[in-house]
């Protein structure tokens, strides 16, 4: 199996109220970090994204516990690696501010690694790639039929004036879905998508009508929903979650999720079989500390 990882690396801090700053590789890194440790010595795992000089060196280093791993299609960036800061407000409640925004991914850098079993793209910071870039993969991977997946994540979300995400409609909702073979939302995503407000029922209607396979709905604690056409009629396939001791921290689950997903459908082709090991593999990283995130020595030196 060989697998392209599309979309941005973050370096992630958290400012816990009363602590000092803590960062921690976030962002694509999860999803390379969930198909890296799945990944068996017949498997290739290809990410393609960009990193900010001063972390080139640690993030390549970091990348070497993976021996599935190629680094590369990793690339220096001419400015800092996307950067979000979490700021806690208690209640459980925290604000998600994009410091440094890193350039969508031009398609020179992905043609050469699109011979591949599966494309999985997560959409990290909303402009990792552009819609021509999509384009252009899609059409370069047609013939072969090759499987990609797209987990919309930040499409759904802007940035204020202070730099704080918040979530709004995204207008091109069908072309981004366009040919894609499967979906990934999260049930909160999939509610704010749509300019009319569609609800989950029909916005999942309208994506299967698009040559979308599946649409994978993530409802965290509570598990996934898949779901499918057959026989013309939408099918819906709800997966229950799973316990997960100790999961203050769930940030960074829906790339593991994408991740795991994957992994298994480019093997399988089967939707249902793959989301229920998806939603296993994200509760056990939900299990592991701060969340069992891109690194087991998760926190990296602020500044």
């Amino acid at each position: 199996m060989k697998l392209l990882v599309l979309g941005h690396l973050c370096i992630d801090c958290a400012h816990p109220a009363g602590e000092p700053p803590r960062e921690r590789w976030g962002g694509i890194a999860n999803t390379i970090a969930a198909v890296g440790a799945l990944s068996g010595k017949e498997d290739a795992v290809v990410p393609v994204c960009g990193v900010g000089p001063d972390d080139e060196k640690r993030f390549l280093k970091w990348l070497e516990r993976f021996p599935a791993v190629d680094p590369s299609g990793v690339f220096t960036l001419n400015g800092p690696t996307h950067r979000i800061d979490f700021y806690e407000k208690g209640e459980g409640l925290r604000v998600a501010c994009t410091k440094d925004i890193a350039p969508p991914v031009p398609f020179e850098r992905i043609r050469k690694y699109l011979s591949v079993d599966g494309v999985l793209i997560n959409m990290v910071s909303g402009s990792d790639i552009v819609l021509e870039t999509l384009d252009q993969i899609r059409m370069e991977t047609r013939a072969r039929e090759t499987p990609i997946h797209l987990d919309y994540h930040n499409l759904t979300t802007g940035i204020g004036k202070e730099r704080e995400r918040f979530r709004r409609p995204l207008a091109e909702w069908r072309r981004w879905a366009f040919m894609v073979t499967s979906v990934q939302l999260s049930e909160e995503e999939a509610s704010g998508l749509t300019v009319d407000r569609l609800t989950e029922a029909q916005l999942t209607g309208h994506l299967l009508t698009l040559g979308v396979t599946g649409v994978l709905i993530t409802r965290g604690a509570r598990g996934a929903t898949v779901f499918s056409n057959e026989h013309k009629k939408v099918v819906r396939f709800d997966i229950a979650g799973v316990p997960a001791e100790g999961a203050e921290d769930r940030a960074g689950l829906g790339d593991v999720f994408g991740g795991a997903f994957m992994y298994r459908f480019v093997t399988t082709s089967d939707l249902r079989a793959s989301a229920e090991f998806a939603n296993l593999t994200a509760a056990k990283a939900a299990s592991r500390p701060a969340a069992g995130l891109a690194d087991d020595e998760e926190w990296i030196s602020p500044g």
